[in-house]
């Protein structure tokens, strides 16, 4: 594909070049914006400059943030800033004016700090080309050589690398004008160009991911309370655990060696130790990775050991370390990024912090939970979905027994429990409903008669017994996996719910492990995806509905298929009334979706329910 040839970049540092612009952007079907910042951090984000672009080939830059690095260098010439973004505020919120750009979430958030509320956005570059192919990089730079056949220009070129990388501030104004300018006019060329691409599933772009992602942009900008000297206490704790299972660890090894080298702890387990089952790395190390470790566990105590020491200094330095570093000195609040188009189930992930992988199963996951508070006046809700992926297994198999379990409301794993033990439903013991339970989310993701075996704790002959008389009572289970498996041999990709595609290059892989993951992917990403479907479509409608019926609610976090609120104390029984009617209506199912809400101080305290 051919780059499009030399751009025109125009510098506007002048009240007649303010002039001409504004005159192009009032003319312009489609404007393309892009903002260069002090930080990466919205909330400290000063704008240094505004690129726009509203023609193929050409780009503006509007420099008014740039200095001078020392006292010997002159001060760039360039508009007051104040007088430009007064000058292009009714342009940039007037909703009749559409507007591109790639990553509009960043720049949404920075102009809000600047007193601006940009509206009208029509494409986000980024968006469209994860809609294309979910799973690809979503970075400018690797989207612009793909679709485009362009190089970007790197900004360490402009900025430099690593010790010597300076902000953006101080690059020269001649520097940043072809950098800036080129990220406007790109952005205009990806949205026609992915837009007309996409066809019909435009409308996946249109109804969902482009305005979740002005969802996300209020929800990170909201942040989330954070109790800090709660954390401090957890980190003391943590640390007083992990010193003791060291020591433990110490007495049942019969000697001391750092447990944080793998290569001690190697030669520990199977030189000295003689436990069998390792194996060596290519570099002839023995391997002592999670993976190992958890097979181990139950041959010695050295290794399960091990595994709650690495999980509580995982915790101690992701979470009760960092969070308080990340509270924000002006807001007081965490605030945390979305990633939106990394994914390729259609999942969101989070960074800085990862809210995703605090685990709410362990007893030290809970605690982390705790200091996600309300502000005074204030409460939590929690809203999670129930079930929600095996009710799309339900919904999408067709399986009348499986979706007359969830319409008479029963509980879906002592029913399965009796329908493959043959007992009635108030004869489920309690092992049998757990059992029932690992199968029915074990089925979900492909699992094997070897996984369930071992899951189970039986032989691999049980489990395959097990399996059988899942499959005999829900029959159209199995018809749906064959199916699904097909189709996606013969496409290379399966499908969501609402469209979302999920590829699937290693799916008639010769490889076996490839081939076989490429499977089991195939089987839970239309239920995994469907689920992030769902709580998009409920996030979107949501907002809306705050907005309009309780402006004082606000959405906070999202987690898998988890929705946290805060909002006035006062008002909590209406916000979980709006809460539930959005979210449980939020597609139609052959089976009702239903949402569990509690309410708290706390996150802890609001999902516990």
């Amino acid at each position: 594909m051919a780059d499009a040839g030399p751009r025109s970049d125009i510098l506007v540092n002048n009240e007649a070049g303010l002039a001409g612009l504004l005159d192009a952007l009032h003319k312009a079907e489609l404007i393309a914006v892009d903002t260069e910042t002090t930080s990466l951090n919205c909330h400290d984000a000063e704008i240094v400059g505004l690129s726009f672009a509203v023609k193929n080939g050409e780009g503006f830059y509007v420099p008014v943030g740039h200095r001078a690095r020392d006292l010997l260098d002159e001060t760039p010439q360039q508009l007051p800033r104040e007088d430009v973004l007064a000058a292009l505020k009714p342009v940039l919120e007037d909703p009749a004016r559409p507007k591109c750009g790639h990553n509009l979430k960043y720049d949404t958030q920075v102009f809000r700090r600047a007193g601006i509320e940009l509206q009208g956005v029509r494409f986000d570059s980024m968006l469209l080309a994860y809609v294309d192919e979910p799973g690809q990089s979503a970075k400018m730079d690797n989207v612009s050589e793909k679709y485009l056949g362009h190089t970007c220009i790197a900004y360490e070129e402009v900025a430099g690398k690593g010790a010597k990388q300076i902000n953006f501030a101080h690059v020269p104004v001649a520097a940043a004008l072809p950098y800036a300018a080129e990220d406007a006019e790109v952005a205009l060329r990806l949205a026609g160009r992915l837009a007309g691409r996409l066809g019909k599933r435009l409308s996946r772009h249109d109804d969902i991911e482009l305005p979740l992602s002005l969802v996300l942009a209020d929800m990170e900008w909201n942040g989330a309370h954070i109790d800090a000297g709660q954390l401090a206490a957890l980190s003391r704790r943590f640390g007083e655990s992990i010193a003791d299972l060291e020591q433990r660890i110490h007495a049942a090894a019969g000697q001391a060696f750092n447990i944080q080298s793998p290569k001690q702890l190697g030669e520990l387990l199977f030189d000295k130790l003689g436990i069998a089952g390792g194996k060596k790395t290519k570099s002839g190390q023995w391997a002592t990775g999670q993976e190992e470790l958890e097979k181990l566990a139950d041959e010695h105590e050295v290794p399960r050991l091990i595994l709650e020491a690495r999980q509580l200094a995982k915790l101690k330095s992701t979470y009760t370390d960092s969070l308080p570093k990340l509270i924000h000195p002006q807001t007081g609040r965490v605030h945390t990024s979305y990633n939106q188009a990394v994914t390729t189930t259609g999942r969101l992930s989070s960074t800085d912090p990862n809210l995703q992988n605090i685990p709410i199963r362990s007893q030290e996951g809970r605690e982390i939970r705790k200091a996600f508070i309300a502000e005074s006046g204030n409460i939590l809700l929690a809203a999670d979905y129930s079930q929600i992926e095996l009710r799309l297994m339900a919904h999408f198999s067709g399986d009348a027994a499986l979706q007359q379990a969830f319409a008479n409301g029963e509980d879906i794993h002592a029913a399965t429990a009796a329908a493959v033990n043959q007992v009635d439903l108030k004869d489920v013991t309690g092992d049998m409903r757990r059992a029932a339970k690992i199968v029915n989310f074990g089925i979900l993701y492909g699992m094997s008669a070897f996984g369930l075996a071992k899951q189970l704790g039986v032989e691999r002959g049980e489990a395959q017994v097990f399996i059988a008389g899942y499959f005999a009572q829900y029959p159209k289970v199995r018809d749906f996996m064959d199916a699904t498996l097909e189709a996606a041999r013969v496409k290379g990709y399966v499908e969501t719910l609402l469209g979302h595609r999920v590829m699937l290059p290693e799916i008639n892989d010769k490889n076996g492990m490839r081939r076989q993951y490429a499977e089991r992917t195939a089987i839970n990403a239309p239920l995994q995806g469907s689920a992030a479907d769902i709580i998009k479509v409920a996030m979107i409608r949501l907002h809306a509905r705050l907005k309009a019926d309780a402006p004082d609610a606000r959405m906070i976090l999202q987690v898998h298929d988890e929705l946290v609120v805060e909002c006035p104390a006062e008002q909590s029984d209406a916000v979980a009334r709006i809460m539930r009617a959005e979210m449980e209506s939020a597609v139609s199912l052959n089976v009702p979706l239903t949402v569990d809400i509690g309410t708290g101080p706390s996150w802890f305290e609001a999902h516990r329910l």
